[in-house]
């Protein structure tokens, strides 16, 4: 890969970022804060919280198998998305490449960044190769995005295709592994040592069923991990997420239980697609949802949320013409929706 001081915009890499009052002291004891101009009253949530989150990320280095210095914590993953164009994109200059039909806000971000956005198509079966992808790469492209499981696809991008990348480009690959709980698949994070170019994302909002406190998670190496650092909000966790989350991870076999029975009711949904004459194909997935062809998706949609069931209507969307994506529910949800498709 290119050294990460080509890589990154050049003002970013000289940057003096914002020093924090709870910064200054770190790795000291205290007691009497007069420095932040904080209300001394309505303990604990007068406080800032831990610009680092360092008890959180030890909690998250032992349930994920990484090392706390390459671990960076965002508001839900949309920060560490926004923030690698942010470091390392320079506006009306950069690219970056990503796989098609993916989720959404790589495109989203890249848009606001002022960054041109590449798609690069799945074939029919929603795979892609290195070589596609790296040949739509050129000497300003800074990112590759992979999403594995893929969303809204569902399935699992072939994953010596996504080491082939990794290995044949000289700039950052984004594979974001949020949907990774789900999968049988090796997770990429526990190759960050081989890969220095390699950024794993990865959520509290899926498997571990806390989308409600927007805690996202990217995995890199220490140096990529300081880059962000500098240019994040010097507070982007709250205290309650952090507090929250720290209750999450006490209790991982109970996450666990949830991916098992979510994926017992996957198996079960799955089934009785494929029953209904409405459904035309139901595709492979690894991810707590999945993709059907319907006879008339939109119609179906609509159908749906006149009897208060939500589904995704990506109709819209390169690949996926007349599909519904289905999450997968707690079993009377589930029934709920057959129940309806059934009456349709």
């Amino acid at each position: 890969m290119k050294s990460l001081q080509e890589l990154t915009r050049p003002n970013i890499w000289s940057l003096a970022p914002y020093s924090s009052a709870r910064n200054e002291y770190a790795g000291r004891e205290a007691r009497v804060f007069l420095d932040a101009n904080e209300n001394p009253y309505n303990a604990p949530f007068n406080r800032y919280p831990d610009p680092l989150q360092l008890e959180l990320k030890a909690a998250i280095s032992n349930v994920k198998g990484v090392a706390v210095e390459s671990i960076f914590l965002g508001n839900g993953s949309d920060e560490p998305i926004d923030l690698v164009y942010r470091c390392f994109c320079q506006p009306g200059v950069d690219n970056v490449v990503a796989i098609e039909p993916t989720y959404g806000m790589y495109k989203v971000c890249a848009d606001i960044n002022d960054v041109e956005y590449r798609p690069v198509l799945l074939d029919e079966h929603y795979q892609i190769t290195a070589d596609k992808l790296l040949k739509a790469t050129d000497s300003h492209t800074k990112l590759i995005w992979i999403c594995s499981p893929n969303n809204p696809t569902g399935n699992n991008i072939n994953r010596e295709e996504i080491v082939k990348t990794i290995e044949g480009f000289e700039g950052l690959v984004m594979v974001d592994e949020a949907y990774s709980d789900f999968s049988a698949q090796k997770t990429l994070r526990s190759e960050l040592s081989r890969y220095p170019n390699l950024i794993v994302l990865n959520t509290m909002s899926k498997a571990w069923g806390c989308a409600a406190i927007r805690l996202g998670m990217a995995f890199a190496s220490k140096e990529i991990i300081e880059i962000f650092n500098k240019v994040k909000y010097p507070y982007n966790v709250n205290l309650l997420t952090q507090q929250q989350a720290l209750e999450a991870m006490k209790d991982p076999f109970e996450v666990d239980k949830w991916v098992k029975l979510l994926l017992e009711e996957r198996k079960r949904m799955i089934d009785s697609f494929k029953l209904l004459p409405i459904c035309q194909e139901v595709y492979p997935t690894d991810a707590n949802f999945f993709l059907a062809k319907m006879t008339d998706a939109k119609q179906i949609y609509d159908y749906l949320v006149d009897r208060g069931i939500i589904v995704r209507n990506r109709n819209r969307v390169q690949l996926c013409q007349n599909c519904l994506r289905i999450t997968i529910g707690t079993k009377t949800e589930n029934g709920e929706l057959i129940a309806a498709l059934r009456q349709y």
